[in-house]
């Protein structure tokens, strides 16, 4: 039986949870929890009505946290929103209070499976999650740059009309305003992306991969469909034993803090990660991210 408990209802946790229905995905048990009872309840009973058309049945109730003794992943999308005008840093301190209350009910239980996060600011948040839960660094995998990496990936595909799944690149660094692209290391199909994109086009693809969720957010408030697909595939990846790359976010040492790298996913958690032969001003571009991490969580009061 694999079993999910999902933490937050809110738009970002039900476009999960109604990915993971509407897919073949190997979930048999899908536990929804939120402050709001009535709200988990009302989502689990419309996720019962949609899961009578789906290729697959999944179990699917409202619980509450002693249901986490037995799951296979705790997905934490609970928190405050990011709104018109504020960055994802801006939602620290509110959204370190509600972990600290999630996450110390999480501990009365015998939970040993894997948490993923999806509560920005997302690497500072995977961070918090992996010290109050006292959980190794591999089982705690936050989404990182995976949407990013979706887009940057849509973007391309559009701008050169190909299929989005021959372009083979990434972003890395903290899901935010100082995420980068490796250009030195992305390819379309086999060949180095230089022999498509000049300079120009790539520092208009990274503003616009900068600025969709802000975009998207002053159109319609939130964003939701991108990062609940990038948490299904990853929860596919577990489940199936996949060993897939994926831009998630952990800690890894060798950086000192949680942040957006390609990381090898399997039912474990996080196997290890790809290294990346970037150049020197791509190091520094790094660098400058992973720092804005550092000290963000140098800051927290736990």
């Amino acid at each position: 039986m694999n079993k999910v408990v999902l933490v937050g209802c809110g738009n970002v946790g039900m476009s999960y949870a109604y990915s993971l229905v509407n897919s073949e995905s190997k979930v048999d048990e899908l536990i929804l929890i939120d402050i709001n009872k009535a709200k988990a309840e009302g989502e689990a009973l419309d996720l019962m009505h949609a899961s009578s058309c789906s290729k697959r049945k999944i179990n699917i109730k409202a619980g509450d946290y002693s249901d986490c003794e037995d799951a296979d992943i705790v997905c934490i999308s609970a928190g405050r929103n990011q709104d018109v005008g504020e960055t994802r840093m801006d939602l620290i301190e509110k959204n370190l209070e509600v972990f600290k209350s999630i996450i110390s009910e999480i501990n009365k239980t015998n939970f040993n499976g894997i948490y993923l996060i999806a509560t920005n600011p997302l690497d500072v948040m995977t961070y918090v999650t992996m010290k109050l839960s006292n959980f190794p660094s591999y089982k705690v995998i936050g989404s990182g740059t995976t949407l990013d990496t979706a887009r940057l990936r849509f973007l391309i595909s559009e701008q050169l009309e190909m299929n989005p799944k021959n372009i083979h690149a990434y972003v890395i660094g903290e899901h935010g305003d100082s995420e980068m692209i490796p250009w030195s290391v992305a390819r379309i199909g086999l060949n180095s992306v230089d022999k498509y994109l000049n300079k120009t086009a790539k520092n208009k693809i990274l503003k616009d991969v900068r600025n969709s969720a802000y975009e998207i957010i002053k159109k319609k408030g939130n964003t939701a469909y991108g990062i609940g697909m990038c948490l299904k595939n990853i929860t596919d990846a577990i489940f199936d034993n996949a060993n897939t790359i994926f831009t998630a976010s952990t800690y890894i040492e060798k950086f000192k803090t949680c942040v957006g790298y390609p990381v090898i996913i399997n039912r474990s958690g996080i196997r290890g990660y790809t290294e990346l032969n970037l150049t020197k001003e791509e190091q520094q571009d790094f660098l400058k991210s992973t720092n804005i991490i550092k000290n963000t969580i140098k800051q927290l009061k736990f």
